[in-house]
C-alpha cells in the first residue's frame, strides 16, 4: 500500500524522488533504469510498518539505508557477489547517470539517497533469516508452538536465541502483506538446488554479520534479504543488514523475556500498536518526537556499525 502525494512535508524528507520515466517504485525506493543494465536505486525517507507506507517519513532514513548496504555489500562479498556498483554522490557515478535519461535531474538530496547498482533478474521471495524468537515468530509460536509452521521446542520466551538460525522464507508483496512461504513452496518456485543456495547464502550472510555486529555492541537478531540473478550467479540485491530489514538490539540492555533495546523501525511498530491501528492502510500520522526518536535510533545503528556519521 503506497502513500499518498502529501502535504505538510518537511523539505529535508524524501518521500518521492519525482524525477521522470521511473521504472519501479516499492514501498521504500524508487527504482530508474539508467541503461547497458544498470540501475539507479533511491532509498527515500518512507517508512514501511506491517506492510503498510505510513504517511510520514523519517528524516535521514534513506540516507542511513544507503550507506549502510553499501557498508554491507562491501563486507559480505567474499560470500555471494551483489548489484552494487557506487554510492551515486561518488565521483564514480557520474559515468553512469550523465549519459543516461535523468541526467540533470538527480539532486543533491537524490543523490545522498541512491547508489547505482547492476539490473538482476530478481527471485519473488524474501529470504528471512532469525536468530532470535521476536516480532511475528513471537506472535506465531505464542498462538501455535510454531515459527513458520516449524517445530522449535517448548518454552522458549521472547527474545530467546534459537540454537540454530532459522529460515523462513515469505513472498514478496508489492501491496498487502508477506506470507509464509514452506520449503515445498519455496522448491515449486526456484527448484531445489536454487533452494539449497538460498538458504545457505542467507544464513552464510547472517552469521557473518550478527558475529561483526556483536564486536559493535548489536545483537542481529533477525534480518531479510532479497537475491536475483545475475548473469545465472544468485546475487543480493535490494538493500542489505539496514535498520529497515533487520532487528538491531542494544547489547548491554538485552535479556530474553521481554522486547528488546532496539536501533530500528521497532520503536515505530510499538508506537503504531499503542494507538489500536489494526495494521491494515490507512496508518495513521507519526508525531514529530516519534519521527525524531527513530531518525536517532536509524543513525546511531549506522554509527555503531561503520564507526561513521551522517
Amino acid at each position: 500500500m503506497m502513500c499518498d502525494e502529501g502535504a505538510n512535508i518537511p523539505p529535508e524528507i524524501l518521500m518521492n524522488s519525482d524525477m521522470s520515466n521511473i521504472l519501479h517504485r516499492g514501498k521504500v525506493r524508487d527504482t530508474y533504469d539508467l541503461g547497458d543494465g544498470l540501475l539507479l536505486m533511491v532509498a527515500t525517507d518512507r517508512l514501511s510498518a506491517f506492510d503498510v507506507v505510513l504517511p510520514t517519513g523519517i528524516t535521514d532514513k534513506g540516507q542511513v539505508l544507503n550507506r549502510i548496504s553499501a557498508f554491507w555489500f562491501d563486507r559480505t562479498e567474499n560470500i555471494v557477489p551483489n548489484h552494487f556498483i557506487c554510492l551515486a554522490d561518488s565521483p564514480d557515478a557520474a559515468q553512469y547517470i550523465d549519459k543516461s535519461s535523468i541526467a540533470g535531474a538527480v539532486s543533491e538530496q537524490i543523490a545522498r539517497q541512491a547508489m547505482v547498482v547492476k539490473r538482476a533478474e530478481r527471485l519473488d521471495l524474501e529470504c528471512i533469516v532469525r536468530g532470535y524468537i521476536t516480532g511475528s515468530a513471537w506472535s506465531e509460536y505464542r498462538r501455535q508452538g510454531t515459527v513458520s509452521g516449524m517445530d522449535v521446542g517448548t518454552g522458549l520466551v521472547e527474545g530467546q536465541e534459537f540454537l540454530e538460525p532459522l529460515f523462513t522464507p515469505t513472498t514478496k508483496a508489492e501491496e498487502g502483506h508477506d506470507e509464509n512461504m514452506s520449503k515445498q513452496e519455496v522448491l515449486d518456485m526456484v527448484g531445489a538446488d536454487m533452494a539449497r543456495q538460498l538458504e545457505e547464502t542467507s544464513k552464510a550472510v547472517f552469521k557473518a554479520a550478527h558475529d561483526f555486529a556483536m564486536d559493535k555492541g548489536i545483537i542481529l537478531a533477525d534480518t531479510k534479504m532479497e537475491f536475483g540473478i545475475i548473469d545465472g550467479e544468485l546475487t543480493l540485491i535490494d538493500e542489505l543488514l539496514t535498520p529497515d530489514s533487520s532487528r538491531f538490539w542494544d547489547i548491554t540492555g538485552y535479556a530474553p523475556g521481554k522486547s528488546q533495546p532496539n536501533y530500528d523501525k521497532q520503536f515505530v511498530r510499538d508506537w503504531l500498536d499503542e494507538q489500536g491501528w489494526d495494521h491494515e492502510p490507512p496508518a495513521p500520522e507519526l508525531p514529530v518526537d516519534v519521527v525524531a526518536k527513530t531518525s536517532e535510533r536509524y543513525r546511531e545503528a549506522y554509527y555503531k556499525l561503520t564507526g561513521t556519521k551522517l
